[in-house]
């Protein structure tokens, strides 16, 4: 089964994938598609706040991060990491559990990067936004890290996500049944 849409003015067909016995998500991965990856962060890059860095989760959202740093002319972003790293120092750390992931996880912040956050302007990314939990984690860390949130982007906002008021989005996904039917 699979969703087409149209993502940045692409055409795209996100198979869906179940998360239990009566819903399934769409699977929505930019590794690997450039144009998408490149068109979005185009999009994106159009409606973001006025910002000093950007700031984003582990995995997904890092090609997308690393494309709107280069056409922002930026030379410098942050990622939360999904575990510690040998070169971390003064970690930050936030637990989460989003739709994606079997069980909670943490999420680090390397306390250098912290640093360079405190009251600077911050742009919080992520390629999907569905439960929020992800988003707010993030939250979290840059809160701690003393940054000034100016603005929560995706590309997707899935399920009830698009009706949040607080993020900037390029396309709503909706969710579906066992059947592949999207749920109004």
């Amino acid at each position: 089964m699979k969703y087409s849409m149209t993502i940045a003015g692409l055409d795209r067909d996100l198979p869906l994938c179940p998360i239990s016995d009566s819903l399934c998500i769409g699977a929505f991965v930019i590794f690997g598609d450039v144009e998408l990856t490149c068109a979005c962060a185009k999009a994106l890059l159009e409606k973001a706040p006025d910002f000093d860095y950007m700031v984003a989760p582990e995995a997904k959202a890092i090609p997308l991060i690393h494309e709107m740093a280069r056409q922002s002319g930026r030379n410098e972003y942050f990622l939360v990491r999904k575990n510690k790293k040998l070169y971390m120092d003064g970690v930050f750390e936030v637990s989460v559990r989003s739709i994606t992931t079997a069980k909670e996880q943490k999420l680090y912040m390397d306390g250098a990067d912290a640093r360079k956050m405190k009251g600077k302007r911050i742009l919080i990314l992520d390629d999907v936004i569905s439960t929020g939990e992800s988003l707010r984690a993030v939250e979290e860390l840059v809160e701690m890290a003393g940054g000034n949130i100016v603005g929560r982007m995706a590309i997707l906002a899935e399920g009830d996500a698009c009706k949040r008021d607080d993020i900037i989005y390029l396309e709503p996904l909706p969710l579906f049944d066992k059947d592949g039917k999207p749920i109004a």
